[in-house]
């Protein structure tokens, strides 16, 4: 098996050595770049499976070289961003513009403690390697042109679903921001979501899908009682959980949990619910995202007669979390992203 090349872009040298030393240590092929300029000019020499790049970077920053890269030679990108809301903010236009992921450093634009993220790092670049970039830009520009079509409305019996609950990882805020405007408003049940996600980036991503939705969006920083209308997002780093009081359900952020990887957890998410609300009474998507995060609990959901949806490998960045629930059997339907908001809007009627 060939070895994985990444470009590191970065204008802090001990940034470049610390993210190659990283890097190297899991056996990639390693090449380093000081700023934007720098990494056009070997882009096409090197041809690297995966580029990494700052934000904050003179001559050309990592915006302007990101939509250059995206345009001349499309490449798997990971964005390297610093936990403000500013650079939260320009971290999922990043992703709008082809970014694959991002990795925030928790030490600023020059982050002595990177090695906090080591793990993250390594595992994001190689799920990055595997994505399907020139799919995902065609379908980018297929959502945008492609009409909303109204919810179905043959008959039902009122309340047959209680919640609606979406895990998604690895371009899972691109998605999103595709996926949640094409929900009615008269979508017949809350939602639910656990997006990976740093807890500084949430409520930026939040505000982006509350501007572009007909259901009103919420960070989950607090105890908030679930209700029709609205989508509840949970709080990045920690866990979002369902539990329910005398006067219904409610959504909560709680401490991350230790036994689960991936934060908000999934299956975590999906676990409280079952808790509370019976499994026919679910709907539950699991969209692109590297691992199996969400898998077991909705196959759960699935045997006990629920509903799921699996994204199909179509159209994921990363075919890991939905590809697990397709294959254990834990799907209802195997679904294309562009097809999910119309399924669900079909389901919660």
């Amino acid at each position: 098996m060939a070895t994985t090349s990444v470009l590191v872009v970065d204008d802090s040298a001990l940034m470049r050595r610390a993210v190659k030393g990283i890097l190297e240590d899991d056996g990639f092929d390693v090449h380093t770049a000081r700023n934007g300029v720098d990494a056009l000019e070997q882009l096409t020499r090197v041809r690297p499976d995966v580029v990494t790049l700052d934000i904050n970077m003179p001559e050309m920053d990592g915006m302007t070289c990101l939509a250059k890269i995206m345009a001349e030679q499309p490449t798997p990108v990971v964005m390297l961003s610093s936990l403000t809301e500013k650079n939260a903010l320009i971290t999922f236009e990043a992703l709008e513009l082809g970014a694959v992921d991002y990795v925030a450093k928790p030490g600023g634009t020059v982050s002595l403690n990177i090695d906090e993220v080591a793990a993250e790092i390594v595992s994001k670049v190689r799920a990055a390697a595997t994505a399907r970039i020139s799919r995902v830009r065609g379908l980018r520009e297929r959502l945008r042109s492609a009409p909303v079509r109204p919810a179905a409305t043959r008959p039902g019996q009122a309340g047959e679903v209680d919640l609606v609950l979406i895990g998604s990882s690895t371009g899972g805020p691109n998605l999103l921001a595709d996926l949640l405007p094409r929900l009615p408003a008269t979508l017949g049940a809350p939602v639910v979501v656990a997006q990976h996600i740093p807890a500084s980036f949430t409520a930026t991503l939040a505000r982006r899908l509350d501007d572009l939705c007909q259901l009103r969006v919420h960070e989950v920083d607090r105890i908030m009682n679930v209700e029709r209308g609205h989508i509840y997002l949970g709080r990045g780093s920690n866990d979002v959980v369902v539990a329910r009081r005398t006067d219904g359900l409610i959504v909560k952020s709680v401490p991350a949990g230790a036994e689960y990887r991936w934060h908000p957890s999934v299956d975590r998410l999906v676990s409280s619910a079952r808790r509370h609300v019976p499994a026919e009474r679910l709907v539950c998507t699991l969209l692109t995202g590297m691992g199996d995060d969400g898998a077991t609990e909705m196959a759960e959901v699935h045997a006990g007669g629920g509903r799921t949806i699996a994204e199909s490998e179509e159209t994921a960045v990363v075919w890991g979390m939905p590809g697990e629930l397709h294959r254990r059997g834990g799907a209802t339907v195997t679904l294309p992203s562009y097809d999910i908001a119309e399924r669900l809007a079909d389901w919660v009627r």
